[in-house]
Formats: C-alpha cells, sequence, structure tokens
C-alpha cells in the first residue's frame, strides 16, 4: 500500500480466464472462511475448499494480509454489482431493504479480519474509492426508489451509509443479527414516503397469513 490515491482504483492487468477462475474462486473460500474464523483462518483450508494448491494461493497472493485485501475488495463490488440486479428485479422498497440487509452481513463477516484490514480501511485514497463504491450504489436503489415515488426528497446515499454503519456498531456490540434488522426497519420508516412493512409482516404477507 502506498497511501497514493489513485492506487485504488488502478487497473489491474487481466488474468487468463483460467487464472481468474483460480482468483474468483480463492476469494469465494477466503471470504467464507474469514467470516467464519477471521484473520486466523487457515490458508491451507481456504486453497483445498478453491479446489487448487497452497502453491497457486501464494503464487496470486504472497501473503495471508494481501489475501484479505483481496477478499475485502471483492466482496465491497460484489455488494455494489448487486445494487442494479436487485433495483431491475425487485420493488423499490424491497431492493433496498435487501442490500441493506446484505451490507449489514458484509460488514459483520469484516468484524474479525479488523486488525489485518487496518492499512487498507486508513488508507485515505481506498477508504475513499470504497466508500465512493459504494454511496454509488446505494444512489442507484434510492434512485430507482424515487422514480417509483417511494424515497423521500432529499434522501442522501452518504447519510444512509453513516446510518448503516451505525447500526453495524450498536447491531455487533450487542451480538444480535436481529437488532439489525429492526433498526433497518426504522431507518426504512425514515427513507420512503410510506411506511415499509417491518420484516415480520412481510413474512407474514409473503405467506398469506393475516397481520
Amino acid at each position: 500500500m502506498t497511501g497514493n490515491d489513485g492506487d485504488a482504483a488502478r487497473p489491474r492487468r487481466p488474468l487468463r480466464a483460467d487464472a481468474q477462475r483460480n482468483e474468483d474462486r480463492l476469494l469465494e473460500a477466503a471470504a467464507a472462511a474469514f467470516a467464519r474464523d477471521g484473520a486466523g483462518a487457515s490458508v491451507k483450508d481456504i486453497a483445498r475448499r478453491a479446489g487448487v494448491g497452497v502453491g497457486t494461493l501464494y503464487r496470486r497472493f504472497p501473503s495471508k494480509e494481501l489475501l484479505i485485501e483481496a477478499t475485502y475488495r471483492h466482496d465491497v463490488h460484489r455488494l455494489c454489482e448487486a445494487a442494479p440486479h436487485l433495483a431491475a428485479t425487485r420493488p423499490p422498497v424491497e431492493a433496498l431493504r435487501t442490500w441493506m440487509e446484505d451490507f449489514i452481513d458484509f460488514m459483520a463477516a469484516k468484524q474479525g479480519m479488523a486488525d489485518a484490514l487496518r492499512v487498507v480501511l486508513t488508507d485515505a485514497g481506498e477508504k475513499r474509492h470504497t466508500r465512493t463504491l459504494l454511496a454509488d450504489a446505494l444512489t442507484h436503489l434510492l434512485g430507482a426508489g424515487q422514480g417509483f415515488s417511494v424515497a423521500r426528497p432529499g434522501v442522501d446515499a452518504e447519510d444512509v451509509l453513516m446510518a448503516l454503519g451505525g447500526i453495524n456498531l450498536m447491531a455487533a456490540s450487542e451480538e444480535q443479527r436481529e437488532l439489525a434488522t429492526r433498526l433497518i426497519d426504522l431507518l426504512l420508516h425514515g427513507i420512503v414516503q410510506e411506511p415499509p412493512p417491518t420484516a415480520p409482516d412481510r413474512a407474514a404477507a409473503d405467506s398469506g397469513e393475516p397481520r
């Protein structure tokens, strides 16, 4: 890490198709392992679950720290890329709620990697780049909502991201994932023009049960 603002967005030389598939499998396996075991996850286990040799892993990621950083960036991009798909395939409030829940899960999965990610998360260029990607994804969802006259005028993606960060901190300190869902319900009531159904109400509606 150099701290140069351009480093985070610098394009990387494309990999061969087989090498790209190996990297994708490694990052998927690493994401699951780090979410489960934190930074202490076994590199050998990650390689085994990805179906590659440890040598292949170390040729691509010479240290565990570099693997953690790459996994973090991979998950950020995957979360952001989900926004247009959600906006196109789900009702606006449901798309927004789903993305918020996924954001909380993304943040929770990084708790055990905090020390290893410290350099990434304190690098000004990297932090700004990540925040821009997340804000753009959320803006897309808020824009889809405004197009359907769902979101209140003037709702700002940066403010919503800050609120989600606070929800993550509170839920993590209480070790209650259910608390995060309840707080997301409250946040949505402030974002949309019409009160959205809470998570239990939505489940009842889907099952056809009376509320």
